[in-house]
């Protein structure tokens, strides 16, 4: 393999087009690239076309004499489903956190995996193996299992196995752990301040579990670690002593280093993008993960092709990579399934996320008792929803219609839906308290609301108005901070249609609440907490 076939490997490329373009056909025959991921906005309708765009792409790489692509995207669950439309609405991480099964995550990584495989792709950014200790992480979130590193290595490593035994590769993310973060390493460099024995109690442990559970991938955070690299610490994928040191070297992790996409902030943009991709490289990253700007592309195919003119170490680390790689590959094509179509969304893959729904939806608290509910057929009642919001670019929420009016009505004929921008302004919540004058009962879902003063505005005026309420925090359980006298509150973990047709059932007694709190609510609820 010569040079330009070396670099080429180590380039992830993205582009912007549902078709096969003539510009992806010139970055193909230019740069020889390893692989592609695919972003919603940018590649995804269906499944059928997802399936014909790999299979032009794959068809265009041999045709140039390239080993088979690796095609990769973000298909966690939950807020972050890189294909949505047509396949399986599953609840998501922390969703399956709350239900406490094992058994649960390894379905939900075959049910990934398999409908990843039906249409092509070859490679899931999944799991996420991060610990969410800190409730003001913005990032990660519902994205994580939860907050005890324990749960969260054992549901890493079953969804890993659930992938990968559909001849997907899956990637533990995003190493060295991003769940006690508070900054988003989309807009800048978070920086995590603890000692290294807190580190591999908490953080790695996640990761050590995939990489036992022999997980083909691994995905670097941008995120700085003091305790490893000193005061004036890089990003991790940037960092030797973590990269190669810690994770290859301490936790033993002999697959494929990608990094996190490197149009994020906490990487240097623009012309020194191109170094950053070098150092990168030296740090111990294997494949680089390029959005869709042509620009970056030859930005990364320059620093890359500079360093490995000059440099001879570089050369020989650009080789190492390369034979993984070339292992992975072989890995993909030996164990290659080839599902068709119509097992994306099928009945056996929504009855998976009705089951983690109706398992994971949790009772914390009902001071009222007023579940289950009984409401006279022709009192109103009316059902409050924020329109969803992406609250950062690793979010597909904002593509997600919340049903649960549709699913309240199942059970009473008389629903007054409201639904509400996500910061709703002084107007509008005037609005909402007029319209629900008189209604028996009022049923709110928020999203996030610990964190959006709007939302909660909204909800302590409906508290105040006599009318009984009952709220239901639709992504992270620590809304109640924002409203804690609420009297009935539930956690759902999801905004997709099961999890609302699971809320709605144990509103009205149809279904007993099963699920636990897999994170903490300040000040409330320190140790999680069911209502039993």
């Amino acid at each position: 393999m010569n040079a330009l076939d070396i670099i080429g490997q180590k380039l992830l490329l993205a582009f912007q087009g549902k078709e096969f373009t003539p510009e992806m056909q010139q970055a193909l025959a230019s740069y020889k690239p390893g692989g592609v991921t695919f972003f919603r906005s940018f590649n995804i309708s269906s499944p059928a076309q997802v399936k014909k765009l790999v299979s032009d792409l794959q068809e265009h790489a041999q045709n140039l004499g390239l080993s088979p692509l690796l095609i990769g995207a973000d298909q966690e669950g939950g807020q972050l489903m890189a294909i949505g439309e047509g396949t399986t609405p599953l609840p998501g991480n922390m969703a399956l956190g709350a239900t406490g099964s094992t058994a649960l995550a390894r379905k939900t990584g075959e049910v990934l995996g398999c409908e990843l495989a039906a249409m092509g792709i070859n490679m899931n950014y999944a799991p996420c193996c991060d610990v969410n200790v800190n409730p003001r992480n913005p990032v990660i979130g519902t994205r994580s299992f939860g907050e005890d590193p324990r749960q969260v290595a054992l549901m890493a490593a079953a969804m890993v196995e659930g992938i990968q035994s559909q001849g997907v590769a899956a990637v533990a993310k995003h190493f060295p752990g991003h769940g006690d973060t508070s900054t988003d390493s989309h807009l800048g460099l978070p920086s995590l301040p603890h000692s290294l024995d807190r580190l591999r109690s908490v953080e790695f442990l996640p990761f050590q579990s995939a990489i036992d559970a022999d997980v083909k991938l691994t995905m670097s955070a941008h995120i700085a670690m003091p305790a490893i690299d000193g005061a004036d610490a890089p990003p991790a994928t940037l960092s030797h002593a973590i990269l190669t040191g810690l994770l290859r070297e301490q936790l033993g992790f002999v697959g494929v280093v990608v990094s996190d996409a490197m149009d994020m902030h906490a990487i240097q943009q623009g012309d020194k993008l191109g170094e950053e991709c070098a150092r990168a490289a030296t740090a111990g990253i294997d494949l680089l993960l390029v959005t869709a700007d042509p620009a970056d592309h030859k930005r990364a195919w320059n620093g890359l092709t500079r360093s490995y003119q000059y440099d001879l170490q570089f050369r020989v680390t650009c080789e190492h990579s390369t034979e993984r790689i070339e292992k992975l590959k072989s890995w993909l094509d030996e164990h290659k399934t080839t599902p068709g179509l119509e097992v994306v969304g099928s009945v056996e893959h929504l009855a998976v996320a009705d089951e983690i729904a109706d398992r994971s939806v949790t009772l914390v608290r009902d001071d009222a008792h007023l579940l289950p509910l009984s409401v006279d057929p022709v009192q109103r009642i009316v059902v409050i929803i924020p329109q969803p919001a992406d609250l950062t670019p690793a979010d597909t929420s904002s593509y997600v219609v919340p049903e649960l009016a549709a699913s309240i009505s199942q059970f009473h004929t008389n629903v007054d839906e409201i639904v509400i921008p996500f910061e709703p302004n002084g107007a509008v919540i005037q609005k909402v308290l007029e319209r629900s004058q008189g209604a028996a009962l009022i049923i709110i879902g928020t999203i996030n609301a610990f964190d959006c003063a709007a939302q909660a505005d909204l909800v302590n005026k409906l508290l105040q108005s006599g009318i009984p309420t009952v709220l239901a925090a639709l992504r992270m359980p620590y809304d109640l901070i924002a409203f804690d006298q609420a009297p009935a509150y539930l956690c759902t973990y999801s905004i997709q249609s099961p999890s609302m047709n699971a809320l709605a059932k144990i509103l009205f007694g149809k279904l007993k609440p099963q699920g636990r709190l897999p994170v903490s609510i300040p000040g409330l609820y320190p140790n999680g907490h069911r209502l039993d």
